[in-house]
This record gives structure tokens, C-alpha cells and sequence, in this order.
């Protein structure tokens, strides 16, 4: 799909003689055509953002509507606002299907620009690309009930149809390489625009871990097992999307193994929450985790919630005692070298021995055998999830 966004921008640049910019109706980027001019002008700090962050800034989107791109039929001109940022006037050609404007084409303009012959050979061209979003728009909402009911089914018939039913809609992309992303949490219960994220098979948003939380799936299809680039920036843009909406401190993303078919879907989607889960309790692992990178929590997120914390640790997982709790923590991260430790708490070693003999005190456990650190590691991972 992202090559035949990219061939349509490409013919419109060839017929207007200028690079064009394909961004959908929420300014977010689709496509854009080559730049090979020499003018420093012609890449002002609006076009530049574009291209490098995918997106514009609510002011630059506020000045372009401010001209009435949502409501026109044809061509708009927009003169240059240095002030804005927007050094070259634009030419906006509005992407519309049956009346709806899903994006808009982007070209600079010039004196005396493109002739009427071409900007209405250009408008077809938009058109074209117009049906292309509707076709995609239109996919996304259908599949995301399709999706839902293969993640929230039980196992049994149940999920066998909601299977069924997904991989009928998928068409031949069934069969294809995908990866599933949970970006969680999720500011609502609605599920976005397949458009939000590239190369999104199908989005849903689900509950997550409670029913008043909720977490967004998107199915991400990939070519290579050994390529993620798809689905680290679908969760970059999916986290975009949730930024500034959701509660603090923000989103995070859980991607599970790339898989060919739908069969292990179900697996799939415990490895991207759990990732996700990872992320959130271990900040380092974030703010995009892999289910391959994030280490015990693969063990610790699919045990089920202890009612209490272990009595042998309850004390030490006090407010009263979270420097302890840290020290003990570094100190097993760091294989029990003292050096180590102390150089990554940034304290003398006889502080950490002083630490060390406090949380032995504390817990009853004896930090020279095995079983009480596994114990004591353990304890203070899942403490964190």
C-alpha cells in the first residue's frame, strides 16, 4: 500500500515539476517525493519537520485550515508566512473520496506555476489516492472487530471463529509475516484509523489488565522476521497519537515475536503485553519493548498476581526502606560484585556491605546462598510489575 501512495505522489510531482508531500487529514506524513533542488528555500522548517518527524505542529495545521483546505473542492494557494515558518507559499490539492477529505497533497509554489491543465490532471491523481485511503479507512474499521474477538475470545470454538473470521478478512495477508504491538495505556476505549499507523493490518483497542484501562493491539505487517522497522514506527506513532491524552507518565509499546500466519496470535498478544508490562515496571527496557529483550519479566509476567508480597521481603518493600530495595536490586542486576554495585549507586563500599547486612537483617535471607537471592531477585521484579 505504501508503494502505491508513494507511485501517485511520484506521478503527481512529475506532472507539476515540483516534489510533492502526501500527508493525511491529520498532517501526519504518508509519502513524499524526491528533492533535488539547490534552493535552501524550497526545505523550510515546515517541510523539513514533516519529513523528519512524520507530522506538523498543531499551529502549522491551524494556519493551513485557517484556508479552507477542509472544505475545498480544487486547488488551494497559500502564501509563504516567514513568521510561521513557511518561507514558500504552498499549493494544497485536498484528497477527497465521495466529498470526505482524507489528506492532502502538497507541492511549493511558483511564479507562474503549474497551468490549469495540470493542477486538474493532478486533482485526478488526488482522487485516485483519495480512493486508496477510503479502501484502507474502510479495512481498519472493519477488521478492528475482528481482532478484538480473536484477542478477548476463550480458547475453544469461540476463538477458532473469531479466527476464522479474521483471517477470511485478511484476505492473502493472512498468511503473510506479521508482528503485534500493544501500546498501552490507551487514553479510550475507541480504536483509531488503520492510517495512524503504517503498515497496520488491523488496530483495536482492548481492556488491559483492568476494565477501566485499556490497551491498543495493531497487527503490523512485516517482510523480513529480521526487519522490525515497521512495527517500531507503528508503536513510535501509535505512542504519538496517545501522547497528551492518556494519564502521566505516558504510553508505552510491547512488540512479540514476528510470526507468519494467524495460529499463534493469541501467544502474540500475552508477549506484546507482557513487553509492554516490562516497559512500564522497568523504564530502561522502554519506552518500546521487545519481548525478546526484556529478560526475567518473560518468566514474571506470565505468573499469576501473588495476593501479597512474600512474607520474607514484606518489610524490605516498604517506603521506609526503598534505598535498601534499590541496593538490593543493583547488587543481584550486578551479579553480587561489589564494585560493581557500588559504582552503578555511586556509594563507598562499605556503604553497600553497611546496606547489604541491613536488608540481610530485614529479611531473614542470606545474601551468600543461592536460593535466598534468587528468592530476594524475584521478589523485587515482581514487586515492580
Amino acid at each position: 500500500m505504501k508503494a502505491d501512495y508513494q507511485d501517485l505522489v511520484d506521478e503527481i510531482s512529475a506532472l507539476l515539476g515540483a516534489p510533492a508531500t502526501l500527508e493525511n487529514r491529520d498532517f501526519g506524513l504518508i509519502a513524499f517525493g524526491a528533492h533535488d533542488s539547490d534552493d535552501d528555500t524550497a526545505m523550510d522548517p515546515v517541510r523539513t519537520r514533516s519529513i523528519l518527524t512524520r507530522k506538523s505542529t498543531p499551529a502549522v495545521r491551524a494556519w493551513f485550515e485557517g484556508f479552507g483546505i477542509t472544505r475545498a473542492p480544487g486547488p488551494v494557494r497559500i502564501p509563504a508566512a516567514p513568521d510561521a515558518g513557511v518561507f514558500r507559499g504552498r499549493i494544497c490539492l485536498p484528497v477527497r473520496h465521495r466529498g470526505v477529505v482524507l489528506g492532502y497533497v502538497w507541492l511549493l509554489d511558483a511564479d507562474p506555476g503549474p497551468s490549469p491543465d495540470r493542477l486538474t490532471a493532478a486533482m485526478e491523481v488526488a482522487s485516485r489516492i483519495g480512493a486508496l485511503l477510503a479502501d484502507e479507512e474502510r479495512a481498519g474499521a472493519d477488521l478492528s472487530r475482528e481482532l478484538r474477538a480473536v484477542l478477548t475470545a476463550e480458547r475453544g470454538w469461540q476463538y477458532d471463529m473469531a479466527l476464522t473470521a479474521l483471517r477470511t478478512a485478511l484476505g492473502p495477508d493472512a498468511d503473510g509475516l506479521h508482528a503485534l504491538v500493544c501500546v498501552a495505556p490507551w487514553p479510550d476505549g475507541d480504536s483509531p484509523s488503520v492510517r495512524t499507523a503504517p503498515g497496520a493490518a488491523a488496530l483495536c483497542a482492548v481492556e488491559w489488565r483492568s476494565p477501566a484501562t485499556h490497551a491498543l493491539a495493531a497487527l503490523i505487517r512485516l517482510r523480513s522476521a529480521d526487519a522490525l522497522s515497521p512495527a517500531l514506527t507503528a508503536a513510535d506513532r501509535l505512542r504519538d497519537a496517545a501522547t497528551g491524552t492518556g494519564p502521566a507518565p505516558g504510553p508505552v509499546a510491547g512488540i512479540a515475536e514476528p510470526r507468519r500466519g494467524l495460529a499463534g496470535l493469541g501467544d502474540a498478544w500475552r508477549e506484546a503485553g507482557s513487553a509492554a508490562r516490562a516497559a512500564v515496571a522497568q523504564p530502561r527496557l522502554g519506552p518500546v519493548a521487545r519481548w525478546s529483550s526484556i529478560g526475567p519479566y518473560r518468566l514474571l509476567t506470565a505468573l499469576p498476581p501473588a495476593p501479597d508480597d512474600d512474607p520474607a521481603v514484606r518489610a524490605l518493600l516498604t517506603p521506609a526502606h526503598r534505598e535498601l530495595a534499590r541496593t538490593a536490586e543493583v547488587f543481584l542486576d550486578s551479579a553480587g560484585q561489589a564494585g560493581r554495585t557500588a559504582a552503578a549507586l555511586g556509594i563507598h563500599r562499605q556503604t553497600l556491605y553497611y546496606r547489604l547486612s541491613r536488608v540481610e537483617q530485614l529479611t531473614g535471607l542470606d545474601l551468600d546462598d543461592g536460593e535466598d537471592r534468587l528468592l530476594l531477585h524475584m521478589a523485587l521484579k515482581s514487586a515492580r510489575l
